[in-house]
């Protein structure tokens, strides 16, 4: 590795990972080589759209995703994230857009699950997340409370971003100013808001990191520093 990042005391530290730190796992895509799940393309089962056409079908899915993430367990690229989290405090601050819950098992705190969390479930009407991790392949779960449809707790396509979860990002770059080294590890830059955020980041002088294994070259043009590998191998080293 030709290059560290220099943490000094005055360093503040946002990591925005995606999906290649969770295949590293082992977590099951679901996606067949046509893209396809059971036939279906995968918006249809991760929409509002799809939810009320066929609230069970959509149930399997989520309860197959829970099932096999619970199968799987944190790797060394989360176990090196939440080991930087615990020797900066709160000048650290993770944004994820995985749901599979690996990150928390690793013992990550100060974070943001910025497309929701597969292990809770909430509230069509109350709309209030709880912790699930049940599967429910058979049935719709009813809330307790109001006898609405309970869903799981994901940001589906089409549905808008939590704005206090990037209200808090955009403010933890813009305290950080020159001072904020960003990361972004196993993301393709394809998607956002969150591909933006080595924009901003760099907007506001911060120094920023891209770790993957085959990262695009366009978006890998958008960072100071470019680590090729798998963000398990490159991480414990590059945050020791």
């Amino acid at each position: 590795m030709n290059a560290h990042p220099v943490f000094t005391e005055r360093s503040k530290v946002l990591i925005l990972t995606g999906a290649g730190v969770s295949a590293e796992s082992g977590v099951p895509t679901f996606r067949g080589t046509n893209g396809l799940w059971e036939g279906r393309r995968v918006e249809e089962v991760a929409s509002p759209e799809g939810f009320d056409a066929d609230a069970q079908v959509v149930w399997r899915f989520y309860s197959l995703r829970r099932d096999g993430a619970a199968k799987v367990n944190p790797n060394p690229g989360h176990l090196a994230i939440a080991g930087l989290e615990a020797r900066l405090g709160d000048r650290f601050l993770l944004a994820t857009q995985n749901v599979d819950g690996l990150h928390a098992r690793a013992g990550s705190k100060r974070m943001i699950c910025i497309h929701g969390e597969l292990f809770k479930t909430r509230c069509e009407r109350c709309n209030v997340p709880f912790d699930d991790a049940k599967t429910y392949f058979d049935t719709v779960p009813r809330c307790e409370t109001c006898e609405g449809r309970l869903r799981p707790h994901i940001v589906w396509f089409g549905e808008m971003l939590n704005p206090s979860h990037l209200e808090t990002i955009d403010d933890f770059i813009r305290a950080a100013g020159s001072d904020l080294i960003f990361f972004a590890i196993g993301t393709s830059g394809q998607v956002y808001p969150a591909a933006g955020l080595v924009d901003a980041a760099r907007n506001w002088g911060g120094q920023c990191w891209l770790v993957d294994l085959d990262p695009s070259v366009e978006y890998a043009s958008r960072f100071d520093h470019v680590v090729r590998g798998k963000s398990g191998e490159v991480l414990p080293e590059l945050f020791r």
